[in-house]
């Protein structure tokens, strides 16, 4: 199921314009913040979903209430980050960022049971690759990609609708048209919300106002970059006999 609260997971700082060559290495160093908080929390979130499925502990709680408090704590994590983050101290919101990549990790670890790990591995290199791709065109573009953001948003509300869907109805074919129609909406996403992020920067604020910023651009890169690595392993991965 896609899953991507992006309106309530990044408020409006405003958008900072006409960007000019002083500035650049106090972007480069701001958007390697972002990456790096990202990476990280991808990092936190594999070895968690790993261990927990090679444990067995996901396996003990799939069939138990517990499993909802699982599946629906990461929503509440994002939410609370999104809107509390400008009255949090700087360690407050790193430490609930990478609470939320912990639950997130838990969250999916069923995916270590469905999926081979050979077809795992090849689908986060190829959605790496891809990602990679498109928030550097989302950087380097001269652009405005904000007139598509309409049309991304109403596409993503769509998946999720139709996922909530799928996930009583269990069609194939609704999973497939999900899958295909979610991995473009996830290519383009990620193009977007890299100039956005990129857009937020303003080198005038102080240190603790630039790493809020950095904590919740790399929340939004990051859900694109889950969305994307789910979208694609549900529509190539080899599942297990």
């Amino acid at each position: 199921m896609a899953f991507n609260p992006r309106q309530n997971a990044r408020p409006d700082y405003g958008v900072a314009s006409d960007v000019s060559e002083d500035i650049d290495p106090g972007l480069r160093e701001y958007m390697l913040r972002v990456y790096n908080f990202m990476a990280g929390g991808l990092i936190v979130s594999g070895l968690t979903g790993y261990i927990a499925a090679q444990t067995g502990f996901y396996q003990q709680i799939a069939g138990t209430p517990l499993i909802w408090v699982v599946m629906l704590a990461p929503l509440a994590a994002v939410l609370f980050l999104g809107f509390r983050i400008e009255r949090m101290s700087v360690a407050t919101a790193q430490l609930t960022f990478w609470f939320y990549a912990i639950l997130m990790g838990l969250s999916l670890s069923g995916i270590f049971l469905v999926y081979t790990g050979a077809s795992i591995a090849r689908t986060f290199f190829i959605a790496a690759a891809t990602f990679g791709a498109m928030s550097l065109y989302g950087y380097m573009t001269g652009r405005d990609l904000t007139r598509f953001g309409s049309f991304l948003v109403m596409g993503l509300i769509g998946i999720i609708l139709a996922s909530v869907v799928n996930f009583f109805v269990a069609a194939p074919a609704l999973e497939f048209a999900i899958s295909a129609i979610g991995v473009m909406l996830f290519v383009g996403l990620t193009a977007y919300d890299t100039q956005r992020v990129k857009d937020i920067y303003v080198e005038a604020e102080g240190d603790e106002t630039i790493s809020r910023k950095a904590l919740l651009g790399a929340l939004t890169l990051y859900l694109d970059f889950i969305n994307l690595f789910v979208m694609l392993l549900q529509f190539t991965g080899e599942r297990r006999d």
